[in-house]
């Protein structure tokens, strides 16, 4: 079966990478390739939407492929906790759509942030760092605020303490209770540092992506996975465990 996807964001770093794999796939046609100017509607038929722009677009995307039935891999940053709380009550009212939410789409990702989710267990003090290509326009990266959040969730019974340096700007943004801090620089691509402190002794895990080609491998497990699917999936470790299921 030959999944037929529209692409929304089409002219961007992940949007022409989406048009690549769907070219060199043959599970894989192009529905559509959608810009800035383009009209929603052109998604209509599509057994798949991926989608890859801004926030403020990304919601209305959603919205319009949940009201229409549709499943939307949804590859932008932004999409908080509240929000796709949200997103879980449309579905329900849209029992043939799919909304899966992708923060990173690298395998290496994956791992490296279940494995700082299980050192969590082990540590108190702990840190993110993450640096991106200078055009990224978000701070802190979708991966690293669902990195932080596996690591909330990771410690939840646990005492957690106070973190040193909360209210201070320098410190970076606190999520789920760890510090962010963000690099936007000329030269990288995409780059996270989990440190752990402990007595006497630092864990760092850390994963380093040198082009958008790492994401290619998790962007089609997301749109086979999408495409059989109902309701909300968030991460590719979801992705990864559906199409192993469906295998």
């Amino acid at each position: 079966m030959t999944i037929k996807v529209a692409v929304v964001g089409a002219t961007g770093r992940m949007g022409k990478l989406a048009l690549d794999i769907i070219h060199g796939s043959q599970h894989l046609s192009l529905h559509a390739a959608l810009d800035s100017k383009s009209e929603l509607s052109q998604v209509i038929g599509a057994d798949v939407v991926f989608e890859v722009t801004r926030l403020e677009v990304s919601e209305k995307v959603v919205d319009y492929c949940i009201a229409n039935g549709l499943k939307v891999v949804v590859g932008t940053s932004g999409w908080s906790a509240n929000k796709l709380a949200a997103l879980e009550h449309k579905l329900a009212a849209s029992p043939t759509a799919a909304v899966v939410v992708i923060p990173n789409f690298s395998i290496g990702s994956m791992l490296a942030s279940s494995f700082a989710a299980q050192a969590a267990k082990f540590f108190d003090s702990i840190e993110i760092v993450e640096a991106h290509h200078a055009g990224k326009i978000d701070s802190p990266s979708g991966t690293a605020v669902r990195t932080a959040e596996m690591i909330a969730e990771a410690r939840a019974g646990l005492t957690q303490p106070l973190i040193p340096g909360v209210g201070q700007t320098a410190r970076g943004e606190v999520v789920a209770g760890v510090p962010i801090h963000s690099l936007r620089l000329a030269g990288v691509s995409a780059k996270q540092d989990v440190h752990f402190g402990g007595n006497s002794e630092v864990l760092t895990i850390s994963h380093e992506v040198s082009s958008v080609a790492s994401y290619g491998h998790g962007i089609q497990l997301s749109l086979r996975v999408a495409a059989a699917s109902q309701g909300l999936i968030l991460g590719l470790q979801a992705v990864v465990d559906a199409s192993a299921s469906h295998a």
